[in-house]
């Protein structure tokens, strides 16, 4: 099992970091274009909403993101020291209402458990690790 372990800081522009670092995995394993795609689309949506909303002053902070690569599924593992929040909690959206009536958000916890096969979240040592497996 190849494993990885990235440091990024709590900036918007890291998602594209996370990109460059998902397409070397991609050419290195041989994994497909819709591969690359959804893991791309469920860290951006993690990532995201940890920058945007995980923390309650404007200092630095670091994510972790590690990658476990097997021989027939990639883990991905994002750790946060931010508030505690499990997005597995948050009800699914009522894709059936009009636009207008939704409740704002939600949608990309539902799209990360849409695209991969396991979403898992915990709360460990005064940090927030979200967990997600894909197989290919």
């Amino acid at each position: 099992m190849t494993q990885l372990a990235i440091p990024l800081k709590n900036q918007i522009s890291e998602i594209e970091r996370a990109y460059e670092i998902v397409e070397q995995l991609s050419q290195k394993h041989g994994w497909d274009t819709r591969l690359q795609f959804d893991l791309n689309l469920a860290l951006e949506e993690v990532l995201a909403n940890v920058i945007s909303y995980g923390y309650g002053d404007q200092e630095e902070h670091e994510i972790l993101l590690r990658f476990f690569i097997g021989p027939e599924e990639l883990t991905m593992e994002v750790e946060d020291d931010g508030h505690p929040f499990n997005p597995l909690d948050r009800p699914a959206p009522d894709l059936a209402k009009p636009l207008d009536e939704r409740q704002v958000g939600g949608l990309g916890i539902f799209l990360i458990r849409k695209i991969m096969d396991h979403v898992e979240y915990r709360r460990e040592n005064g940090k927030n690790i979200l967990t997600l497996k894909k197989k290919y």
